[in-house]
């Protein structure tokens, strides 16, 4: 019942920083829709680690560098979604207010996606490990 609980919370912050990215893009003031280049970003950022941990083995306590490099391109890949509001709003393809929504979003989705990794990380009974 923890799990059904868990994942409808990530659901709803899932929605939640959708919704905030989509009125960046979508509200008569801003009306431009570049950033919704962002959807990229979130489909790339988890996979590197999901890649990863399918290769290396849990076994090991000492740092793994394959997961580092995941770890890496995983935090490349975020800070690029962080970072391409930022430069739209500074060549003036975006509005202010429309970066501020985008970030927002960003914040709240890559925390939705953190939390998926923390919740179904583990090896549980109801884990989504097995995909």
């Amino acid at each position: 019942m923890a799990g059904i609980k868990a994942l409808i919370s990530l659901s709803f912050g899932g929605a939640v920083g959708l919704m905030f990215l989509m009125l960046g893009c979508a509200l008569p003031v801003y009306n431009k829709y570049w950033p919704l280049f962002l959807l990229f970003f979130y489909i790339l950022s988890p996979i590197p680690y999901c890649i990863a941990r399918r290769i290396v083995d849990d076994t090991d306590s000492a740092s793994n560098a394959c997961k580092e490099l995941a770890i890496f391109l995983t935090t490349g890949i975020v800070i690029s979604a962080f970072g391409l509001p930022v430069v739209f709003a500074r060549a003036e393809v975006i509005a202010w207010g429309a970066c501020a929504l985008v970030l927002t979003g960003n914040v709240v989705i890559f925390g939705t996606i953190l939390g998926f990794f923390l919740v179904f990380g583990s090896n549980d009974d109801f884990s989504w490990q097995q995909w």
